[in-house]
């Protein structure tokens, strides 16, 4: 409790609230993990990088005492003489070019090649070898060695006759109290500065990191006020938000919140809606059977008009069962070779009976195979007939027709010369349970289920409707069914027509003359 109240009653609500949606906070947030990855990154390549200078600083001015040095060892070995005697050859090095270089602090000692001792520079009074193991080589060494507390850089160069016998060694010497002084003050600057860069970093990283998630808190809070106040109108101020991920985030989750919205009210107006037309077949038949109740007898009209409204809420069950088997992917399809011209004219042949005064024809019709349920894409065709038929005044037309597109699709084309639709309502008529003429659509007992049933199985046989109209009375509507032809092999073992098929149109029988 003690932790909860440092965080103060703002942030022990949300807590209590996250505990509540299962959101368990841990020690290390994003904004700290980011900080200290960015940080620890950072110190790597800074501590590789001042390996590297200090390396390369410390190497550049020893070298430079070595070349210094092995100048110097040449220039008094270009000074000595060798004198023979005895047939010895004896070295001979001027005392003034070993004590010449005393005022540059230049330490010089010659050895002989038996490892005796030859000559010390007067700023030298250290009798022993400044460096042992130089006088074992027969090349060229440096070395760095402790000498009473000093830190000397020390040179060993072998003296040699033109035919290459080794005389001795000339050894010298030099402090690095300045070369290790420069290197100190190099290693302090590199590490403070290293310091405050790691921490000038994550004191800007935790800002940058702060500012970037900044968004993530506001799609958090909004998250969490939609899930208490049940409210899927609110969404996330995009004033200010980056346009990067988390911007694009924001927007990605605006919009599921919006499509949320959209299928929460479509839920419930489809909801209302089949309340709505259960209730009228039902308040109907249950007028019908009160007023049998109280005549005590049968009457033909009140029975006629309960079969009639129980075939209505069938329908509009089978229907919605249909639907909801849609969306949920368990509705049955078939997958063989149907000839949709077959098909289109045994639609053909049961609408007439819906016709009435309006007079069906057929255009055009090509040979077109698909895969699919043929009585599924018989109920599309179907419902497409009967909703052209519906809104088609007695006189006018309806036509159906078939064609290949050259892109591998069949096209059912079927127009009427109905009122037409509206083009602000051209895009709601596959919607369930809308209607573009509510009144007449009701009085014919349509419940605004057949487009939206005939979309959906277009879709499962991998198709598409497409509507359109001008709204003029008179030129009415014209839908058009696109389904992928079936390949060649499927095609050659569709069932074949049979002889009792329905005989076409006449306009079909002119086109098969022709």
């Amino acid at each position: 409790m003690l932790g909860m109240a440092r965080l103060g009653p703002g942030a022990v609500h949300q807590a209590k609230a996250d505990q509540e949606l299962g959101i368990h906070h841990f020690p290390l947030t994003l904004r700290l993990r980011l900080t200290i990855l960015y940080s620890a990154v950072l110190a790597l390549i800074i501590a590789l990088f001042g390996v590297v200078v200090y390396g390369l600083t410390a190497y550049t001015l020893v070298n430079s005492i070595d070349d210094s040095l092995t100048t110097t060892a040449e220039d008094i070995i270009a000074a000595s003489s060798l004198q023979r005697l005895l047939n010895v050859q004896i070295l001979t090095i001027p005392r003034e070019e070993v004590d010449r270089f005393g005022a540059s602090r230049v330490y010089v000692q010659v050895w002989r090649a038996d490892g005796t001792w030859l000559a010390n520079s007067e700023n030298l009074a250290y009798k022993q070898p400044l460096d042992e193991r130089g006088l074992e080589r027969a090349g060229r060494s440096s070395r760095n060695v402790l000498i009473a507390g000093s830190h000397l850089r020390v040179v060993t160069v072998p003296i040699k006759t033109a035919e290459g016998q080794l005389l001795g060694f000339i050894q010298l010497a030099q402090s690095r109290d300045q070369v290790d002084l420069a290197t100190s003050v190099l290693l302090v600057v590199l590490v403070l500065g290293s310091v405050a860069a790691v921490l000038l970093a994550a004191g800007v990283g935790w800002l940058s990191a702060n500012r970037a998630l900044r968004p993530l808190d506001t799609i958090t809070q909004t998250a969490l006020q939609i899930t208490r106040a049940d409210d899927l109108s609110r969404r996330i101020p995009l004033t200010g938000v980056p346009n990067d991920e988390v911007g694009r985030l924001a927007q990605v989750f605006n919009a599921t919140l919006e499509r949320l919205e959209r299928l929460f009210y479509a839920q419930r107006r489809f909801l209302a809606d089949v309340s709505h037309e259960l209730r009228t077949p039902l308040t109907t038949i249950r007028g019908n059977v009160d007023l049998l109740r109280r005549m005590g007898g049968v009457d033909t009209t009140s029975l006629d008009a309960i079969q009639s409204e129980s075939e209505r809420m069938s329908r509009l069950v089978r229907d919605l069962l249909l639907l909801a088997q849609s969306d949920a992917g368990t509705l049955p399809m078939a997958r063989q070779p149907v000839e949709l011209d077959t098909l289109l004219l045994e639609v053909y042949r049961e609408a007439q009976v819906l016709a009435g005064g309006v007079h069906l024809t057929i255009g055009e019709i090509d040979q077109a195979v698909v895969l699919g349920d043929r009585d599924r894409l018989k109920q599309l065709l179907l419902n497409l007939v009967s909703n052209g038929l519906k809104f088609t005044p007695d006189g006018g037309r309806v036509t159906l027709g078939l064609a290949r597109a050259a892109s591998g699709w069949a096209r059912v084309v079927i127009t009427d010369t109905g009122a037409g639709i509206p083009a602000d309502e051209l895009p709601h008529i596959f919607d369930r349970f809308y209607r573009v003429d509510k009144a007449r659509a009701r009085a014919q007992g349509g419940a605004g289920l057949g487009l939206a049933i005939a979309q959906r199985i277009a879709h499962m046989h991998g198709g598409r409707i497409e509507a359109s109209s001008d709204g003029t009375n008179g030129k009415g509507s014209t839908f058009c069914v696109w389904l992928p032809l079936a390949p060649e092999r499927a095609a050659s073992e569709a069932p074949k027509l049979s002889d009792t098929r329905p005989a076409p149109s006449p306009l079909a029988m002119k086109k098969a003359g022709s």
